[in-house]
């Protein structure tokens, strides 16, 4: 049984987050209790990833410990 409730991003103010090269593009807003939803900044009308607090909390402490970097 799915327990989780629908975020709403109606209302959701997107911010660029940076590019990985010409014409791409990552967006992100930060919602209510902590969200984050994340999309492609080249289609916003497509599908978004959304993460709990705890689940964004994990992936910025990889980012910061390096666990994403190119080898």
């Amino acid at each position: 049984m799915n327990t989780k409730r629908a975020i709403d991003i109606s209302g959701a103010t997107w911010l660029r987050a940076g590019s990985a090269g010409e014409g791409s593009s990552v967006e992100v807003a930060m919602l209510a209790e902590g969200h984050v939803a994340l999309r492609d900044g080249k289609n916003p009308d497509g599908p978004v990833l959304i993460f709990t607090p705890s689940e964004w909390a994990a992936f910025t402490a990889g980012v910061h410990d390096g666990e994403f970097d190119r080898p």
